[in-house]
């Protein structure tokens, strides 16, 4: 999930998928009634979430997907998982690393995003270099820094395993291991991975009640005068509009972010809009950690952020200096309550 496979492993992913899709025909075969529908649980101030028609959530494919996002067989040298680098605790982030080490002992380049509310979105990484959450799937375990495995040797492997073949067999048909099955199955289960049970969702329930220090937070956090936050953290629901900007972080971008996919110069330097639900267990923050506290990260938009070329306009067209000391811990206070401890302790995402 956490970064983007440069542009020569992009033909290999595409070679890898057409090799998958010569034998994925018996997909459309199964007969889905033999299954047990997956019914997702959506708490109360989240939208309906869209599944693809061609990859119906059940119970037995989201359980597939769930043993294969904790088997390091799909790593090159079969010890690093999905899992790995995408812990719950931390709302499934690597923990407090600024940066993954892959199975090679290279560290990447880009922080690991969460795996929260995936349903929700329609491109993947920080750049949108994965049109969908099906095929996000296989860019970690191609690329040379993270699980560094070939496709095809990994589709070998789970084919000669002793209890994959049923399994893949019994959830979409077929005598043969496909990547489109195993995109369909792992992005099965990371559509369960929801998240919207926090102290702020209990608030709006009525179950709970902010402290003043949380509720000056949020007035802070949405007042366009101050925080400013709102444009493209939209409160409530997902946290995120999940649009691609330039938030200032160098006057010249190390990295062409968004620009590296769509070839414009006006996305250089623009990354997704992450959600900020679970944010106080996500640190460091941004596409390149370079944050390691919410009080630094708030302060950059504060006061920090640069006039690039490419700067936003929510940015470009506020004061620096807005935000004083206090109001920074008020909103940070409020981000705490966007921690949802259910999600993190939730036994069906263990493995």
């Amino acid at each position: 999930m956490r970064k983007l496979i440069i542009l020569p492993i992009l033909g290999l992913y595409a070679i890898a998928v057409f090799i998958g899709c010569k034998d994925s025909a018996s997909i459309d075969d199964v007969n889905i009634q033999q299954l047990t529908p997956y019914v997702l649980s959506i708490p109360t101030g989240l939208p309906p979430m869209d599944i693809p028609k061609d990859n119906p959530m059940t119970v037995e494919g989201v359980a597939l997907g769930k043993m294969l996002f904790f088997d390091p067989i799909l790593s090159g040298d079969n010890t690093q998982s999905c899992a790995a680098c995408h812990r719950q605790a931390f709302a499934f982030v690597d923990s407090n690393l600024r940066f993954s080490i892959g199975i090679d002992k290279m560290p990447g380049t880009r922080n690991a995003m969460p795996l929260v509310n995936l349903g929700y979105q329609k491109q993947f990484f920080w750049d949108g270099g994965a049109a969908n959450l099906e095929s996000q799937v296989i860019g970690p375990i191609q690329n040379p820094v993270e699980m560094h495995e070939n496709l095809v040797k990994a589709l070998a492997e789970l084919n000669a395993h002793t209890q994959y073949p049923a399994l893949f067999k019994r959830v979409f048909g077929g005598d043969k291991i496909t990547t489109p099955m195993l995109m369909k199955a792992i992005a099965q289960f990371e559509r369960t991975l929801i998240s919207g049970n926090s102290k702020y969702d209990q608030v709006k329930r009525g179950l709970s009640s902010f402290t003043p220090a949380e509720q000056r937070g949020l007035l802070l956090f949405s007042d366009i005068n101050k925080g400013d936050c709102g444009h493209c953290h939209v409160v409530g629901s997902t946290f995120s509009d999940f649009e691609y900007r330039n938030t200032g972080l160098d006057s010249l971008p190390v990295d062409l972010g968004r620009g590296k996919i769509t070839l414009n110069k006006t996305d250089d330097g623009k990354f997704k809009t992450p959600s900020l639900r679970n944010i106080a267990l996500t640190a460091p923050y941004m596409h390149d950690g370079r944050f390691l506290t919410l009080e630094e990260c708030i302060q950059h938009y504060n006061m920090g952020f640069r006039y690039t070329q490419n700067l936003d306009p929510n940015l470009a067209n506020v004061k620096k200096g807005r935000l004083n000391a206090g109001e920074v811990q008020d909103i940070i206070a409020f981000l705490q309550t966007l921690t949802d401890t259910e999600f993190i302790n939730n036994p069906a995402f263990k493995p």
